[in-house]
């Protein structure tokens, strides 16, 4: 159920923007559980007037090239789980775009399940999970599930 925003760089074309997020996504199946059709990723791009990224700060070496993934998902991953989740993503991108993993940059926001709303003005998850999510983190309770 994670959410996924991506933001590129306006040089970015429509085909480079679509394997961005299939990357993303990619990654996000291999390494945090999330289930196959489980697919929401908004990819937008800006002008270089519109983006202000430090190209040296955390000792990286940014361009123009410069890709934020940030990813909303329900609590319950492991370190671990996020460590494989960001090495993962820069080396998808890596690999299918050259994009130098100093130009990727991933941040997670957690929360809880009731705090989805799928449609409907429900909150689908907040009640009860289904046996797929349950299966992501066992040992979640009713009140904050992964």
């Amino acid at each position: 159920m994670p959410l996924v925003s991506i933001s590129v760089g306006e040089t970015a074309s429509s085909a480079q923007r679509e394997l961005i997020a299939e990357q993303v996504y990619q990654a996000m199946r291999e390494t945090i559980n999330t289930p196959e059709g489980d697919r929401f990723i908004f990819v937008s791009s800006h002008a270089s007037g519109d983006r202000f990224v430090d190209p040296r700060f955390m000792e990286m070496r940014r361009t123009n090239g410069f890709v934020l993934v940030h990813i909303f998902l329900a609590k319950g991953r492991t370190v671990e789980q996020k460590q494989a989740l960001y090495s993962r993503i820069a080396a998808r991108i890596e690999k299918a775009l050259d994009i130098s993993p100093d130009d990727i940059m991933t941040v997670l926001s957690e929360n809880s399940s009731e705090d989805w709303s799928f449609g409907k003005g429900q909150a689908q998850f907040a009640t009860r999970l289904p046996s797929w999510l349950e299966k992501t983190n066992p040992s979640a309770s009713n009140s904050d599930h992964s």
